[in-house]
């Protein structure tokens, strides 16, 4: 039996988030009230729990705060992809983001490297991605 990779449903919070990245765009949280920047999405601000959220598009540009390459798959679905990079990403705007840097091996990629947010389809999702900027 084969198993599927996970792919995340989409709830009425992230639905603009995940409309975001089949427009190739990546989106984040501003509150309204105390203007800090949030990702993942939630229906509450974290910092001031304010209601008052709006949705921006993020540059999809920023900076590796660190990586590391994986070597066992989680399960057998990722079977294929083993090894790949899986990193923390800090985005020009404020926010921290967990994905894959595609197209690098772990001799490619440093803590402080530029990346971009690039979108991979996944079935009938699209995910963001990172690869290393030119």
């Amino acid at each position: 039996m084969t198993m599927d990779k996970t792919i995340p449903i989409p709830t009425p919070v992230t639905q603009p988030f995940w409309e975001g990245c089949t427009a190739g765009e990546f989106r984040y949280q501003l509150c309204n009230a105390c203007h800090e920047p949030q990702f993942y999405p939630r229906a509450l601000c974290r910092h001031c729990h304010a209601q008052d959220l709006s949705w921006k598009v993020a540059s999809g540009f920023g900076t590796v705060h660190t990586y590391t390459t994986v070597h066992r798959a989680p399960s057998e679905a990722f079977d294929a992809d083993v090894p790949y990079l899986l990193a923390l990403i800090d985005l020009d705007e404020g926010i921290r983001i967990m994905t894959n840097i595609l197209n690098a091996t772990e001799t490619d990629v440093s803590v402080g490297a530029k990346v971009r947010i690039v979108f991979e389809s996944r079935g009938d999702r699209v995910l963001p991605q990172a690869v290393l900027a030119q």
